[in-house]
């Protein structure tokens, strides 16, 4: 059969199928592509500074659509209320987050027994490799602009060590502060006290900022244009198929003739007459008399 295969004919065939197939391959790939994009870009109005106090109310669910907000506040952070979260990364070190309870001025306060006069919101502040780097944070009134984030999940059972917490869990930390909170944090990127920022970005010490962009949406899948991938590779794989199909083909035809001309066979295809050599002489002839 490769004798058929290597003919020039069915070498060009060969040829024009994998080109086919490198093309169909190629739309597979796109099509996947498109499966996984998702399915809208980040939004620029996020960026967009917005008063904390008119984007999310204390008391109520965080929505996701104040999620990555940048927003700012007027307020007081209380040196007695920080905490290190472990376990988090910063250019590959594993070391603690800081987060420092922020009274958050004019918002509005919670009822009930367990309400506190003021709402507080968390903020983390930066990352140090020590926590013995971790200072205090700025004093009188502060100028807070940050990335809103929803709170985290604290780790279930793991108890934090004294001074630290599981995770920026509002439901954890309101336990250990003991105040009225926003369902949320502020990851900070300034902090003006006295006409300076004192925030991590802005002075250098073993406080790093933490650097938090936008979160991408989340993407999803594209059933429709994930079928449509695989049945490009199918596509891909039927070209080669047709060539050694058409290729086999032309091999058995092959085999026939020569088979045919074995047996000796004319170009009609129909076998040679031989006579019988048993034939019986005609009945209308006549005996010859004595």
């Amino acid at each position: 059969m490769w004798k058929t295969a290597l003919k020039p004919r069915w070498i060009a065939g060969f040829v024009f199928a994998i080109v086919i197939s490198g093309v169909f391959v190629l739309l597979s790939q796109w099509q996947f592509g498109r499966s996984t994009q998702p399915e809208a870009p980040v939004n620029p109005a996020t960026e967009q500074v917005q008063p904390l106090t008119g984007t999310l109310e204390p008391g109520d669910f965080f929505h996701g659509t104040d999620a990555d907000q940048m927003v700012s506040a007027q307020g007081t952070y209380d040196p007695a209320k920080q905490v290190l979260v472990p376990g988090r990364l910063h250019d590959g070190k594993t070391g603690y987050w800081v987060v420092s309870a922020f009274a958050v001025s004019g918002a509005p306060t919670l009822s009930g027994v367990a309400a506190s006069p003021q709402t507080w919101i968390p903020v983390a502040r930066g990352w140090v490799a020590d926590p013995a780097d971790a200072g205090t944070p700025p004093s009188g009134t502060v100028e807070l602009t940050g990335r809103l984030l929803p709170s985290e999940a604290p780790v279930p059972g793991t108890a934090a060590a004294p001074g630290q917490a599981t995770a920026v869990s509002v439901a954890e930390l309101i336990n250990y502060w003991e105040v009225s909170s926003y369902p949320g944090f502020v990851a900070a990127t300034a902090e003006v006290a006295n006409g300076v920022d004192a925030s991590a970005a802005a002075v250098r010490g073993d406080l790093l900022p933490l650097e938090i962009g936008p979160q991408p949406p989340a993407q999803k899948i594209n059933w429709l244009n994930l079928f449509y991938s695989l049945e490009w590779v199918v596509f891909a794989g039927f070209a080669l198929f047709i060539w050694w199909r058409l290729v086999k083909d032309d091999y058995h035809r092959d085999l026939e003739d020569a088979l045919d001309e074995e047996d000796g066979h004319p170009e009609d295809g129909h076998p040679p007459v031989e006579p019988n050599q048993h034939q019986q002489p005609e009945q209308n002839q006549q005996k010859v008399q004595p």
